[in-house]
């Protein structure tokens, strides 16, 4: 299922959420342009479980060169259709979440989610040593408090099976409901078969349950004005 758009209006320009996918393309071309230097650039900017914790045991968790490839592997993106689908993601969902959080707690939290993400899928997969890059993390952040901020909107979701393709209308909080179980059941069978996969699951069972989390704890609701569309 890809979702095309909500039915929310938002009440002002998500200027920050324009600035996170015009940061993300930047990103994209510059690893387009790096050709056979690609290696070495996820070498110095992805995350790569193992080396965080090797890092991290052996300065210390106040040392900040662990750290750094928590934010800047969240800008960097695999392929052409890795990078479109999380765009298109954060299109739908970040302009209503950036709405109700304001501009700087929206960019604040879009960052800590990508943290947290990051960190749920060192904890998953320690001693990995794939390098990990995407937004997903992020943006799943962006989603798990959509679900809660805006749980009677609908999503307008292209799905296409064999020669069928249609646009239909999911309630939100199904949609995105079912995306986390998802997840987790994805992140439950890949862990029971080691080496197999390549999808971050964790990472995105991960922010989306910080991005609900902090809904939760900060008792945070929808403008009273959300409108449909």
């Amino acid at each position: 299922m890809i979702p095309i758009r909500d039915t929310l209006h938002s009440h002002r320009s998500p200027l920050v959420n324009y600035a996170l996918i015009a940061l993300c393309t930047i990103a994209f071309v510059l690893e387009l342009r790096a050709g056979a230097d690609i290696d070495a650039l996820l070498h110095d900017w992805a995350l790569v479980p193992s080396r965080f914790v090797s890092l991290i045991a052996r300065d210390g968790l106040l040392d900040s060169a662990p750290y750094r490839p928590l934010l800047s592997s969240m800008f960097l993106h695999g392929s052409i259709a890795h990078f479109a689908g999380n765009m298109l993601f954060l299109w739908v969902f970040g302009d209503n979440v950036e709405d109700r959080l304001g501009h700087l707690r929206y960019g604040l939290f879009y960052l800590a989610g990508g943290v947290v993400a990051g960190l749920a899928h060192v904890a998953a997969s320690p001693e990995s040593i794939v390098p990990t890059i995407g937004a997903s993390g992020a943006i799943a952040a962006v989603m798990g408090a959509y679900m809660l901020l805006y749980p009677h909107a609908h999503v307008h979701t292209l799905v296409i099976f064999v020669f069928i393709v249609r646009v239909i209308s999911v309630p939100a909080v199904v949609w995105l409901g079912l995306w986390f179980v998802f997840q987790v059941i994805a992140g439950a069978q890949e862990a029971s078969v080691p080496g197999q996969g390549g999808v971050a699951w964790w990472a995105h069972a991960g922010g989306f349950a910080f991005g609900a989390a902090v809904v939760l704890v900060f008792g945070l609701r929808a403008p009273r004005a959300a409108a449909a569309r």
